[in-house]
């Protein structure tokens, strides 16, 4: 596959551009049945499904695959500029308990973006009820593309 041309992209665009890229080969979120919904610059909303194998010994949603849904959508958030970028640290607060069988959507939203360095908020909540975690990430931007990095795998 050739490089993708991305110069003339409107940012929406490009967001949708390095999206699509890292959704191809984003193996984990597809492992826990992750659904993208929308992705912006500096923005994206992502859902999964709390399946009975996500559910640990208290019969509520793992924590971890609480991080693991605000995580992913805080990469796409950080990487919509086509820029590759990555997680320098991250802490979540748990607020309420996810179910077996509730929605979870993860919202998240850049807060700063300056140098190779960013803050994003991702806001984890069942669909149509409680908040179920914050998660606040700290991004670092590598050498790449994106979509240019894609290319080379593919």
């Amino acid at each position: 596959m050739s490089e993708v041309d991305t110069s003339s992209l409107s940012p929406q665009a490009l967001a949708d551009a390095a999206s699509d890229a890292m959704w191809q080969r984003d193996r984990a979120a597809h492992a826990l049945g992750m659904e993208r919904l929308s992705v912006a610059p500096g923005h994206a909303t992502l859902r999964m499904v709390v399946r009975p194998d996500m559910v640990n010994g208290h019969q509520t949603c793992h924590g971890g695959m609480i991080f693991s849904l605000a995580d992913t959508a805080f990469a796409y958030a950080c990487n919509s500029y086509n820029l590759s970028t990555v997680a320098s640290a991250c802490h979540i607060d748990f607020l309420a308990p996810g179910r077996e069988g509730d929605v979870l959507e993860a919202v998240a939203v850049e807060r700063s973006a300056a140098g190779r360095t960013g803050v994003y908020d991702v806001t984890v909540s069942v669909v149509g009820g409680k908040t179920v975690a914050l998660f606040r990430g700290k991004s670092y931007r590598i050498k790449g593309e994106v979509t240019a990095s894609f290319a080379m795998q593919a």
